[in-house]
């Protein structure tokens, strides 16, 4: 199913306005979730909003949004309130600087979205921004769920992607991990030399679509095989082992990856042979009482 605009306004790049709708780019729906529930009954358990001082539960139509700005003091926020709060970024993402793409470091980025012209009317505008972009990112601010973010947006194939980032303040600085402190500031040559010979022959061009989630995977597995009445052990969990000689450790790997690339290849079976899913590693079919 297409994915619904969360959002709709305009692009702005100078005087230039541009109609546009915001997709997110990310679901959700590929992870498992799971209920709280009595164990007991295996009756879900209920969450309710709860008033101690007039000791009942409190609907909906009862609620306001409220910011204590002393200890046990709230100021009243309303919906009419809310709304007068109304920058410009509430309705445009106003683009006012560009830089290299790369320059954007990833710590730095929060969610994804799509962007795509609002109607026939702005996709040629849209299309030559996109053109002009190449290689460029441009960083503004844009009100998204009750509040201002700072993005980026930069072209990806036809359309644009603006990501929503973290302000400065919100990141940690790396310096504040006191066990980076043992950390040596010089090495030896030809241990880095022995590294980056162990780093190139995994060396590839990246294709995040060739990654799975695993553990996903095994959870439903898991789970198919539990409603199915079926036992599944545990495989073995094994520790890696800890590294007393880096210089060994490092020949070793490289000694595993060339004796993995000298192995033949295997023939692989005609799809039809393969159609059949295998079953849950480790499933065993539960002995009737």
């Amino acid at each position: 199913m297409a994915p619904r605009p969360t959002w709709r306004g305009f692009l702005r790049v100078s005087l230039v306005n541009i109609p546009v709708r915001v997709f997110p780019a990310t679901e959700s729906s590929a992870t498992l979730s799971f209920n709280q529930l009595h164990a007991e009954c295996q009756t879900r358990i209920q969450q309710k909003r709860w008033c101690p001082h007039c000791e009942r539960e409190v609907p909906n139509t009862e609620l306001v949004k409220g910011y204590e700005f002393e200890k046990g003091r709230y100021v009243i926020m309303s919906e009419e309130d809310m709304q007068k709060v109304r920058v410009d970024s509430t309705r445009v993402i106003n683009l006012v600087q560009f830089a290299d793409d790369t320059e954007i470091d990833p710590i730095y980025v929060d969610r994804s979205y799509y962007l795509a012209p609002d109607g026939q009317m702005a996709a040629d505008a849209f299309a030559v921004m996109r053109e002009g972009m190449a290689g460029k990112a441009g960083i503004g601010k844009v009100a998204l769920y009750g509040r201002e973010y700072l993005v980026a947006v930069r072209p990806q194939k036809h359309g644009m992607v603006m990501y929503t980032l973290h302000h400065e303040a919100e990141i940690r600085s790396i310096d504040q991990l006191e066990d980076l402190g043992a950390v040596p500031t010089q090495v030896r040559p030809e241990e880095v030399k022995l590294a980056k010979q162990v780093i190139a022959t995994f060396d590839a061009p990246l294709d995040l679509a060739t990654y799975r989630d695993e553990y996903t995977e095994g959870l439903r597995a898991l789970i198919d095989a539990k409603i199915a009445g079926e036992e599944v052990s545990a495989p073995v969990a094994q520790e890696p082992p800890r590294v007393v000689d880096l210089m060994e450790a490092l020949r070793r790997s490289l000694d595993a990856v060339s004796a993995e690339k000298k192995k033949p290849a295997k023939a692989t079976l005609p799809a039809a042979k393969t159609a059949r899913a295998p079953k849950a590693v480790g499933a065993k079919k539960r002995k009737a009482s």
